[in-house]
């Protein structure tokens, strides 16, 4: 995408609609303002809520009415403390990694981890499957520390893409090795449920770094992931 970079714009695209239609992102990391963190999730809350209510009455709805008349704030916190818990660093989790004592040298593989994030550019879901892999370098993680990454980097506005990259980055930092696989297949709502509305259709994104790149550990990590699971 780079060769299509000229002075912060994408040459040829005519304004930010485009962007969005054709899905491509514009930065490694989460577009974050500087200070994204200082206001409180109770404000955050507040703010939102009032907004969206403004939305809702643009839009046309009566707030008075029983149903409607908390969907704003049912809405900012779902946002802040649910969908998008993941912008707050206050949530990333605390990773502890143990030393391999058994001297496990082979591939730790964890599939099928469920998947829910979010399209930054229509806020439809993206939902789906990652696999994730890693060789010990003298440090083995827990498990379910893998899904918990996983969550964290899924749960904020994303595009596959860097989502697939910003857990691969996580997983060498914490685990101390390059020797990571990232494997993801998801549906974006955006197909969906608008534009195209193409059902059914699907994304794959993936990563490898250091001994994955080599073909017979990229097959074997695959091979484990299309595996069928035992009866």
């Amino acid at each position: 995408m780079s060769d299509f970079l000229l002075n912060g714009h994408i040459e040829g695209l005519a304004d930010s609609d485009d962007l969005g239609d054709l899905h491509i992102a514009t930065a490694s990391d989460t577009p974050m303002k500087p200070r994204a963190a200082v206001m409180s999730d109770a404000e955050k809350i507040e703010r939102i809520s009032d907004h969206f209510a403004e939305i809702m009455d643009i839009l046309g709805l009566d707030l008075r009415d029983d149903s409607l008349r908390g969907t704003p704030r049912r809405v900012a916190k779902m946002y802040v403390n649910e969908i998008f818990r993941g912008l707050n660093p206050a949530n990333k989790p605390d990773i502890t990694t143990f030393e391999n004592k058994y001297q496990y040298r082979r591939l730790v593989v964890e599939r099928n981890i469920p998947l829910q994030s979010t399209c930054e550019h229509h806020f439809q879901p993206i939902l789906g499957v990652a696999h994730v892999a890693y060789i010990p370098n003298g440090r083995v993680v827990g498990l379910s520390k893998l899904n918990r990454i996983v969550e964290f980097y899924a749960r904020r506005p994303q595009v596959q893409e860097r989502l697939t990259m910003q857990i691969a980055e996580e997983l060498k930092r914490v685990l101390k090795t390059d020797d990571v696989a990232v494997y993801i297949d998801a549906r974006h709502l955006c197909v969906q449920a608008r534009g195209v509305e193409h059902h059914g259709a699907s994304t794959i994104t993936a990563e490898y770094a250091g001994k994955f790149l080599s073909d017979t550990t990229k097959h074997e990590f695959l091979q484990a992931v299309y595996s069928k699971m035992p009866e």
